[in-house]
């Protein structure tokens, strides 16, 4: 957002525009750093995991690695000879059965007793379809939802491949009951499903194998399905709260196969929009695996037989090594008003625990940013329901919230400009001497004396600018990370979270940047810097705003137009034309020295 120049800072052509410049370039690379540089969670030490497994239920050793082909309840129970086989319980066909209320529509197979489609019927995805939660290409490789984890991998196959009998079969509607049961072998599996109007499902499922309990764990493992391009499984995440306190892992620092010991509040994977989280029924007894597989995808989606890069594909199983499964799933949409309804088991066993809002990442300046967000909320609630509408309304409520800081910066600028002649009569006076001496401290008493005379604030043109920039920011984090702005349309935008495709935003930015930085006045500054304020900055700006979303560089051609309109208004006022007159004054002593120099 193209911001008032301090005409005159003190120091000389050198030190003019240096505050402006440092605090404008600082804001660039915190705008791009941003994006990159979040609070990780530390990785577990492998030493660490080694004693977290130790320490797990006495009925169970330490855990094996995934790669291990034992189970460990059967290494650590064995199994009992005199159990009767059960009577075999299977289906004679692979057979689905949809579930569905007005958030979903889930199809479950009774192969495995997994999902093979959970379609959220609120959203579509990049094709216009209602959007799939289920990505049917990873599925298929590693794995469905609500599929059963063991570290056994034979048992693994075996839960996964079993045709089980469904109880009810056809087109359910929700609230309604669902189970599958399983027997042959010495294998007995029993999964059930329980769903209501939310986008809670709660489950239950026992393995036991000859008689002895087997420790599985409910996974979602093949991350989620809106991910189809680099950027979506960048932004991918594990989210686990342990005790109230909640952390987010990035893709390259989750071990695939590290087993997690509790408590665990929740835990699970999500992207920028859409998540998968487990809420264990006795979060003291709940285990984590994190998975996570190489995967690879077209680097331009157009191109899907061109070149390839390698991406995390993230998933978790979550459970008890010492009871059979029981938990509640969380399958949508990272909607505030969504999370916050989600709350995880308490103590005392009530759905009154930590809530899933933390998994929607506003950033650092979340503090900021949620406000915003619920300012944003409002506005397209009772107001405007046009979510870019929404977003320049707002903008322009900000931007007149600030306008004291415009104008104190204005002040500062113009008392600077005023002592101007007397700061370099001073610098004059000591230039003889080297940097290194003594008396070059002279100097700096006597600008500072002359300040404090005059009632300059050396900082008054910058803390203003410090003020505004958590606002920016926030604003920033905001609407980059919102599902609402997600397909969501404006005129020739017809998604405000993707960048604009006609590039009328970024060109758009470049002109309003040059604009303002054009009337405001600048007397002093040394003209190199003005020119790379003047020119540079708008154009890498613009730049930005080519591969950002829309709704970020709507937000920013509005400042910048809301910016210019003030800039203009603040000219005509008499603050403004003592600076012009002062800048004319100064360009009109110059042009003689630059005459003799072209001369």
């Amino acid at each position: 957002m193209a911001e008032i120049q301090n005409p005159n800072q003190q120091g000389g052509k050198q030190q003019d525009s240096r505050s402006f410049l440092v605090f404008a370039l600082v804001f660039l690379v915190m705008l791009l750093a941003l994006q990159y540089f979040r609070p990780k969670k530390p990785e577990p030490q492998p030493n660490q995991q080694h004693k977290q497994q130790q320490g797990a239920a006495p009925a169970t050793p330490a855990t094996p690695t995934p790669d291990n082909n034992t189970s460990p309840a059967s290494a650590a129970t064995p199994a009992n000879p005199s159990a009767t086989p059960a009577a075999s319980v299977a289906a004679a066909s692979e057979q689905t059965t949809t579930v569905e209320n007005e958030n979903y529509r889930i199809v479950f197979t009774n192969r495995g007793a997994e999902v093979k489609s959970w379609v959220l019927k609120r959203y579509e995805d990049e094709s216009g379809n209602p959007l799939d939660l289920v990505n049917p290409t990873t599925a298929a490789k590693f794995g469905y939802p609500l599929s059963l984890y063991s570290y056994d991998a034979g048992l693994r196959q075996r839960l996964a491949t079993a045709l089980y009998l469904p109880s009810k079969t056809g087109t359910l509607t929700t609230p309604t009951e669902l189970s599958f049961d399983y027997a042959g072998g010495g294998l007995e599996v029993k999964k059930t499903f329980r769903f209501d109007s939310s986008y809670v499902v709660h489950v239950t499922a026992s393995v036991t194998n000859n008689g002895s309990p087997q420790p599985t764990l409910l996974a979602w493992p093949a991350g989620i399905g809106d991910q189809n391009t680099l950027a979506s499984y960048s932004k991918s995440q594990f989210d686990a709260s342990q005790n109230g306190k909640f952390d987010k892992t990035a893709p390259k620092k989750v071990s695939g196969g590290a087993t997690l010991n509790g408590p665990f509040d929740y835990a699970g994977i999500s992207d920028l929009y859409f998540g998968a989280i487990f809420l264990p029924d006795q979060p003291d007894q709940t285990s984590v695996v994190t998975l996570n597989n190489g995967w690879s995808i077209p680097k331009d989606p157009k191109q899907p037989q061109g070149a390839t890069e390698s991406v995390p594909l993230l998933g978790a199983a979550v459970g008890s090594m010492s009871t059979p499964v029981s938990l509640r799933v969380f399958a949508g949409p990272k909607v505030i008003s969504v999370l916050n309804s989600v709350k995880a088991t308490a103590a005392n066993g009530t759905d009154t625990g930590a809530n899933l809002e933390p998994i929607l990442n506003f950033g650092w300046f979340g503090w900021v940013a949620k406000p915003l967000f619920i300012a944003l909320r409002f506005t397209y609630d009772h107001i405007v329901p046009n979510w870019g509408w929404a977003i320049l309304l707002l903008t322009l409520v900000i931007n007149l919230a600030m306008l004291p800081t415009r104008i104190t910066m204005m002040k500062s600028a113009l008392k600077m400009q005023r002592i101007q002649p007397q700061m370099q009569q001073i610098k004059e006076k000591y230039k003889k001497y080297k940097a290194t001496d003594p008396r070059r401290q002279d100097m700096n008493k006597e600008i500072m004396e002359l300040q404090r005379r005059e009632g300059v604030n050396m900082f008054g043109g910058c803390l203003p600018m410090l003020i505004q920039y958590p606002l920016l920011y926030g604003f920033y984090e905001m609407l980059e990370n919102v599902i609402e702005l997600r397909h969501a349309h404006w005129f020739w935008l017809h998604d405000l979270a993707a960048p604009d495709k006609l590039y009328i935003l970024p060109i758009f930015v470049i002109l309003t940047m040059f604009t303002t930085s054009y009337l405001s006045p600048s007397p002093g500054v040394d003209p190199a810097q003005q020119k790379m304020m003047a020119f540079m900055m708008p154009l890498m700006f613009g730049f930005i705003m080519l591969n950002i979303g829309s709704g970020v560089a709507l937000y920013w051609a509005a400042s910048n137009l809301i910016t210019t309109g003030l800039q203009l208004i603040m000219n005509r006022t008499g603050m403004g034309k003592q600076m012009r007159e002062i800048a004319a004054k100064r360009a009109a002593k110059k042009l003689p020295r630059a005459g003799r120099r072209t001369a």
